[in-house]
């Protein structure tokens, strides 16, 4: 019975990868629970119990006050001093798989492991991970993604914490983090440190933004990444279920980076402005809306990415900018020539520049005296009200004819007005003339064909 007491020792041990002489000292403290119930003692050095190592013969004794050693035999105790030792036992050794739990895992933080989908609590999917489980709240996970129970889930250990009686392993499928790790297990350069994700961006499920660089000229950083015919890029983006993963060139100068991290729209000018740490862009018409992104997605993961405030402009827009600032600043008295000249260098293009940032700059970037910078800030302060009044006004109006051609297109197109459907023949002629081929002549020539 000893024997087989020590073999089921072992085989906890290996099961729960916890210390072998430790479950054998948690289960003498148990004996020793045992012996006191069973005489009624609180005196915690009154009795011992040692576990052969070997034979696992077990040897329970009681020290009396004369100092005389008092074997007690095992079956002396009775059943309630049996019941004792059991829950001791189990409550060791809960706290030591506990224990065993948080420092296996404490190591493995910031690990890309796989594990099986178990089931749904409250919106966090619950993931069996070796001989744990571990959980992903909603936030942690990729909007629309969807796991049944059985199926495989690669995954980020992101934290590790100790809850009282549990260990709760924080699993992550929507930290950058977790790109970085596909990333280093698909990309054999990454992992070897000779090319390095210098920054990241990402709303998961949708689109990521990586700047890559290496540290060896010849060996190219982005196509390393995407791979032959995209293969390893690829791999990444079928693991993420479809999200578009941009790889964007490093390059320590903030201009250059923020023209590749808006790729894949074409950038004609960026003008950066240090004081207020926010990089105007400007692209032409067609490249606008590439450069913005549906619903502004591009230029988002763009300012994330390069830690600028990115506002994109038009060649038109950037003109009439400038040339609203000149015509206010130019008559005001004590502004000289040069000082406009340093205004644009410095990234102040338009009148809501100036009031944002205020006298000092002025004072110490361009060496205006403190009356005039005062001037200057206070004149561009009404322009700005006005200019912001006036855009405010053609957005309305603009807005306006917008739902004026809707309308119209509506009308000609659609229900007549009342809610009737419109007759085939006014239907064609609509089209027709929509089309511009409304003439009498195409009408016959259709009836005859």
């Amino acid at each position: 019975m000893n024997s087989e007491t020590l073999r089921i020792l072992d085989s906890i041990a290996r099961d729960r990868n916890i210390d072998r002489d430790l479950l054998i000292r948690d289960l003498e403290q148990a004996m020793v629970s045992a012996a006191r119930k069973h005489f009624n003692s609180l005196d915690a050095e009154e009795f011992g119990c040692e576990i052969d190592r070997l034979s696992g013969a077990i040897t329970i004794w009681r020290n009396r006050l004369d100092g005389v050693r008092e074997d007690i035999p095992l079956e002396a105790l009775g059943r309630i001093p049996a019941q004792t030792a059991k829950q001791v036992m189990i409550q060791k050794f809960r706290e030591d798989e506990r224990n065993s739990l948080l420092e296996e895992f404490s190591k493995r933080q910031g690990e890309l492991v796989t594990g099986t989908a178990a089931r749904y609590e409250g919106g966090a999917l619950v993931v069996q991970i070796d001989r744990a489980e571990g959980f992903m709240p909603r936030s942690e996970q990729i909007p629309g993604e969807q796991f049944y129970p059985g199926d495989r889930v690669r995954c980020l250990i992101l934290d590790v914490r100790d809850a009282g009686h549990q260990v709760k392993i924080v699993l992550s499928r929507g930290h950058p983090d977790f790109i970085r790790r596909l990333f280093e297990t698909e990309v054999p350069e990454v992992s070897e440190r000779i090319i390095e994700l210098k920054a990241m961006s990402r709303e998961p499920g949708f689109r990521t933004k990586v700047a890559v660089s290496s540290i060896d000229s010849k060996v190219d950083a982005v196509g390393a990444c995407v791979g032959v015919r995209g293969s390893r890029i690829r791999n990444i983006v079928d693991e993420l279920g479809g999200e578009k993963i941009d790889i964007v060139r490093w390059n320590e100068s903030s201009q250059i980076l923020i023209a590749n991290a808006l790729k894949p729209a074409e950038v004609e000018e960026v003008s950066l402005c240090f004081e207020l740490g926010r990089a105007t862009i400007i692209v032409r018409d067609d490249q606008l809306s590439l450069a913005i992104g549906r619903r502004g997605q591009n230029v988002r993961l763009a300012a994330r990415l390069t830690g600028w405030d990115i506002d994109i402009l038009t060649p038109v827009e950037f003109a009439k900018g400038l040339e609203i600032l000149e015509q206010t600043v130019r008559p005001i008295e004590g502004v000289a020539e040069d000082m406009l000249d340093k205004m644009g260098a410095l990234g102040m293009i338009s009148v809501f520049d100036i009031e944002e940032l205020g006298e000092d700059v002025l004072r110490e970037e361009l060496g205006m005296s403190e009356e005039t910078a005062r001037n200057v800030v206070e004149i561009c302060s009404e322009k700005a009200r006005v200019v912001a009044e006036q855009q405010a006004r053609e957005k309305e109006e603009a807005e306006a004819r917008r739902l004026e051609e809707e309308a119209a297109a509506s009308a000609l197109l659609g229900d007549g007005g009342e809610g009737e459907s419109m007759p085939d023949e006014a239907a064609e002629a609509a089209a027709d003339s929509i089309l511009g081929g409304g003439s009498g002549e195409g009408d016959a020539e259709r009836r005859e064909g």
